[in-house]
């Protein structure tokens, strides 16, 4: 084991160092951050400045009505004074007389709603206090208890919450599989192609260079998805975004974490397996293509699965490996997933997992050192007696 530590010490060293590694781990912790003040950016003001013309009964309800939102009033003396200070943007909009609205467009459909409201209030004011009625006394009589809501379903206050989050993970998980697992058999082709492997395996097992490569590989690969979900996390909290999270959000960033280890163990394995077929940077696009393709599907499978967490595709494949790596945390994020499905799903990712290292160290064992021309995967596999040449 101490060949495989060693390995993986100097894999975290030389790609832990490099300025790619790092410019990336910053520009990805930004990005994240960044769209977490998405929602905040998109809702609109929290203030609106409203010019008034004239004597107004629309003010007090106005201001009375708008509880989350800061109302600045201010008086103008005639239209002119107030056309201009809306086309200079000092103001947000201009009630005139309590009968027009001034806006250079449209009026922002908030302060459009907040503004109606309280015209409605104003109006019928007027209007019960010209039938001789006591205007405190309707609306006291009006006011009555809203009806209970209880849903006997599933709990959908955080549906658009959820879908977002697991959206987010989508594209997160499959970068974060598929860059590392690239970084991995590039450096097996590396290796093969410059000769070096055949003086490391002079010192260590061939189990014990790839097993190094992978986990010290990994161990990057983690630290980049845990920073970047700190910097989502963060910002979050910053922006006020985190109160509008479903509960049981630490739930779901273990899951995910818990899920990223199983995923990169597989993808990362076969790609090294892959990756050893050949000796020059040029074929391994080619040679990667069926772990590409894998991915990929994972990858539409976990889209589809954030919308519909609960369909019956979503559930299956969640189930099956390598999908399950990529479908069942989006279906945690996105909503309730029964424990024995979440169960049946790690057993059988963790069997995969363990099967496909066992079969690709051996491919890795049998191939890395056959330089030249591109080893059938079929040989090699067939020929367990293969040696260098």
């Amino acid at each position: 084991m101490s060949g495989l530590w060693l390995v993986a010490r100097r894999e975290i060293a030389t790609r832990g160092r490099t300025k790619a590694f790092v410019i990336g781990l910053v520009i990805s912790a930004l990005l994240v951050g960044a769209l977490a003040f998405l929602p905040k950016l998109f809702a609109g003001p929290d203030s609106y400045t409203v010019g008034f013309v004239g004597p107004s009964t629309l003010q007090p309800a106005l201001t009375g009505a708008a509880k989350d939102v800061e109302i600045t009033v201010k008086p103008f003396a005639d239209e002119a004074a107030a056309r201009k200070a809306v086309l200079d943007g000092d103001v947000d909009a201009v009630v005139v007389d309590d009968r027009r609205v001034f806006a250079d467009g449209e009026v922002d459909r908030e302060l459009g709603l907040l503004l109606e409201g309280a015209h409605q209030t104003a109006q019928a004011g007027r209007q019960l206090a010209a039938a001789g009625l006591d205007a405190a006394k309707v609306a006291e009589a009006m006011r009555v208890a809203p009806l209970e809501q209880v849903s006997v379903g599933a709990d959908t206050r955080y549906a658009g919450a959820r879908t977002g989050i697991a959206t987010l993970l989508v594209m997160l998980l499959f970068f974060q599989l598929l860059q590392p697992s690239m970084y991995v058999a590039m450096g097996v082709v590396e290796e093969k192609g410059s000769r070096i492997v055949e003086i490391l395996l002079t010192s260590i097992r061939p189990w014990q260079l790839l097993g190094g490569k992978i986990v010290g590989l990994g161990a990057l690969a983690l630290l980049n998805l845990v920073v970047v979900i700190v910097a989502g996390l963060g910002a979050a909290a910053i922006s006020g975004f985190a109160s509008d999270m479903p509960p049981g959000i630490g739930g779901v960033v273990v899951s995910t974490l818990f899920w990223f280890v199983l995923g990169y163990a597989f993808f990362a394995t076969l790609a090294a397996a892959l990756g050893s077929l050949v000796s020059r940077q040029e074929e391994v696009s080619s040679v990667l293509t069926p772990m590409m393709m894998l991915i990929m599907a994972a990858y539409f499978v976990s889209y589809f699965a954030a919308v519909e967490p609960g369909s019956p595709v979503a559930r299956i494949l969640s189930m099956i490996p390598p999908f399950s790596s990529m479908v069942m945390p989006v279906r945690t994020a996105a909503g309730e997933v029964p424990l024995w499905e979440m169960g049946v799903a790690a057993a059988l990712m963790i069997i995969a997992t363990a099967a496909v290292l066992v079969v690709g160290a051996r491919i890795y064992e049998r191939a890395v050192l056959r330089t030249g021309a591109r080893v059938k995967l079929s040989e090699v596999v067939r020929d367990g007696s293969a040696v260098a040449r």
